[in-house]
């Protein structure tokens, strides 16, 4: 199983953090680093916020190793032809190694502060299968294309130049909903990545979307299985107690944060949980690091994972 780095980017996130962090992910050996995608974070008091697809252009000209994305960019403030075209554009200067998560979008703070309509959940759903397939479309086809939706439309429209990868980057679908969000990922995904999802759960989702997959005739190989779910770590007992302690009534009890699917562990405590996830069948997991300063843990989890 590879392990990553995930990053709430609403939560702090500025241009000597991510470039700081950036460095650490992919000299320590991590297989990526992803982030959040959202203006701000969902309650007050704001915080920096980077935005997301400038901070990607960034990293795909200053690594060379890792993969990345966004876990995952909305469609409901992002036209899907833009995200599709600064994808491929990114993919292509990074050689490859973008992986494309987007949504539905659900903050409702961030839409009513920056004006955009989040839309009720079954409206919300429609328009996300819309921009699934303005993305999808522009991304596969070398001829204009059309398409006449409720939320978008094209009219001969087409990417140009064409992504070097045939296809685009992998196309990632975030979520544990076990008809539509599943359906969506088994007809236009290249991976699904579920979300604070304990092991047993992960199964269950996995085994639904293989069900999925069947129906519209795809294997069950073609779609890469992820999770990006909490991670609370330190280098010995005594500062994992405290990183416990320091967290919200309700929340800091570890063997009730593991039962959730959190990472909770000192030294090499994690390795036993994240072998659980592999033999789940998780082939990328995606660790979210909260403490945006702390590059000396992350060095530190990655001497306790990779070695």
């Amino acid at each position: 199983m590879e392990i990553a780095v995930f990053l709430e980017g609403q939560n702090g996130l500025n241009w000597p953090r991510w470039q700081a962090i950036a460095r650490t992910v992919e000299d320590c050996g991590f297989a990526g680093l992803y982030r959040s995608d959202h203006f701000t974070n969902g309650n007050p008091p704001d915080k920096d916020s980077l935005e997301l697809w400038v901070s990607l252009t960034w990293l795909a000209s200053h690594t060379s190793r890792i993969e990345f994305g966004p876990l995952v960019s909305p469609v409901s403030f992002r036209h899907p032809a833009h995200t599709a075209r600064m994808a491929a554009a990114v993919d292509d200067l990074s050689g490859g190694r973008l992986t494309l998560g987007v949504g539905a979008g659900w903050q409702e703070r961030e839409h009513m502060k920056f004006g955009f309509d989040l839309l009720g959940l079954q409206e919300r759903f429609d328009r996300f299968q819309e921009g699934l397939e303005v993305i999808s479309t522009l991304l596969n086809s070398g001829q204009p294309v059309d398409f006449f939706g409720k939320y978008f439309q094209l009219r001969e429209a087409i990417l140009l130049p064409r992504p070097q990868r045939p296809g685009g980057p992998r196309l990632l679908i975030g979520g544990n909903g076990r008809e539509r969000t599943l359906g969506l990922a088994a007809r236009y995904a290249q991976e699904w990545n579920a979300a604070f999802t304990p092991p047993a759960e992960f199964m269950r989702l996995s085994q639904r979307l293989d069900e999925h997959l069947q129906k519209v005739g795809r294997p069950t190989s073609s779609i890469r299985r992820s999770v990006a779910t909490g991670c609370i770590y330190a280098a010995d007992q005594a500062r994992l107690d405290a990183k416990l302690a320091a967290r919200p009534a309700g929340s800091s009890d570890a063997a009730g944060l593991r039962a959730r699917g959190v990472v909770v562990g000192a030294g090499s405590q994690v390795q036993d949980q994240l072998a659980e996830f592999a033999a789940a069948g998780v082939q990328r997991i995606m660790l979210q690091w909260i403490d945006l300063d702390d590059l000396d843990g992350l060095v530190s989890l990655a001497k306790a994972v990779f070695h």
